[in-house]
C-alpha cells in the first residue's frame, strides 16, 4: 500500500491517526499545608490511573472552601476542622498536623511560655534579651488572612489579628520557614510537619516546645501536642467517580507512607 493510500485510510478511520489527548482532570485548591502532601498523593494516583491528571493549587484554606462551593475545584484543601457555618461541606480527613513556633537554629532561647509568646506577638516584648536571648530586636512573622494556621494560632493564644505587631506577613509555610532561616532574630509559626521536615534536611530553624511538649509528628500522633489539627479534603456532597477514588486513596493505608514522608501523621485505620 503506497503512502498516499495509507494516509487516506488513517484520515477516514481515525480522524488523522492522531491519539486523543483528552484527560480526566481533578482540581484541588486551598491549604498550603496540605498542598505538598496532595501533590505527592496526586503523582501516586496518576501513576495508577493512566489518563487522569490531578491539579493541585494553593491559596489558603479559605480559597479551598470558596472554590469547592462554587465548583471551581472538585476538592478543597482545609487544614482545620469545619465550622458550624460550613456544614454544607463534607470533610474527608487524610492526616493530622500541628502548629509549631519556630526560631533560627542559632537562637539560644530554648523555650517560650505561652505568656512570652503572647507578649512577643503583641509587641510588648520586643527584644530577645527579655526572654533569655541576645539584645537583638525580635522580628515578628505573622500569617496572612485566610490561612487556617493563623486562625488556629490566634484561637490557641486568645489573640485577635489586630493585636499582633507583625514585622513580616507571609502566606504559605515555606515562606515562614525561609524568613526565619534567613533572619537569626525572627520568630514565626508554621506547620509542624513542614518545619520538622525542613529542619531534618538542613534548614537552620528550630521548633520550640509548647507547654513543655516537644513540637513533633511523634507528639502529635500520641495526642500530646496541644496545638494540632486535622488535614481535610472537602467536597460539597458525597464524592463520586474519580474524585471519590482519589479521596479513598488519600485515606488508605497505601497512602500512609506518603503521609509520613511529608512529616504528617496518618489517620488511624
Amino acid at each position: 500500500m503506497n503512502r498516499q493510500l495509507l494516509l487516506l485510510l488513517c484520515l477516514l478511520l481515525s480522524g488523522g491517526c492522531q491519539r486523543s489527548t483528552t484527560q480526566e482532570r481533578i482540581v484541588l485548591t486551598g491549604s498550603s499545608t496540605i498542598a505538598p502532601l496532595a501533590t505527592e498523593l496526586a503523582l501516586a494516583f496518576e501513576a495508577r490511573h493512566v489518563g487522569v491528571r490531578v491539579d493541585v493549587q494553593t491559596g489558603g484554606s479559605s480559597r479551598g472552601i470558596l472554590d469547592a462551593r462554587d465548583g471551581t475545584a472538585d476538592i478543597g484543601m482545609v487544614s482545620r476542622g469545619l465550622r458550624d457555618t460550613e456544614r454544607d461541606l463534607v470533610p474527608h480527613e487524610i492526616a493530622r498536623d500541628g502548629i509549631a513556633v519556630i526560631v533560627h537554629a542559632a537562637n539560644p532561647v530554648p523555650a517560650l511560655t505561652t505568656r512570652q509568646i503572647v507578649q512577643i506577638y503583641r509587641g510588648a516584648t520586643s527584644t530577645w534579651d527579655a526572654v533569655g536571648g541576645s539584645a537583638a530586636a525580635i522580628t515578628v512573622v505573622n500569617k496572612a488572612e485566610g490561612r487556617s494556621t493563623l486562625e488556629l494560632f490566634l484561637q490557641h493564644f486568645a489573640l485577635a489579628n489586630s493585636d499582633i505587631a507583625a514585622d513580616v506577613v507571609i502566606g504559605d509555610n515555606e515562606q515562614g520557614v525561609k524568613t526565619v532561616a534567613g533572619d537569626p532574630h525572627a520568630i514565626a509559626y508554621v506547620s509542624v510537619g513542614t518545619a520538622e521536615y525542613d529542619a531534618a534536611h538542613g534548614v537552620p530553624i528550630r521548633l520550640l516546645p509548647l507547654d513543655g511538649v516537644e513540637a513533633s509528628c511523634a507528639t502529635v500522633q500520641r495526642g500530646l501536642y496541644p496545638l494540632s489539627r486535622p488535614l481535610n479534603l472537602i467536597t460539597t456532597a458525597a464524592p463520586r467517580g474519580r474524585v471519590a477514588e482519589f479521596i479513598r486513596f488519600a485515606q488508605s493505608e497505601e497512602a500512609d507512607e506518603i503521609v509520613r514522608a511529608q512529616y504528617f501523621v496518618p489517620i488511624t485505620h
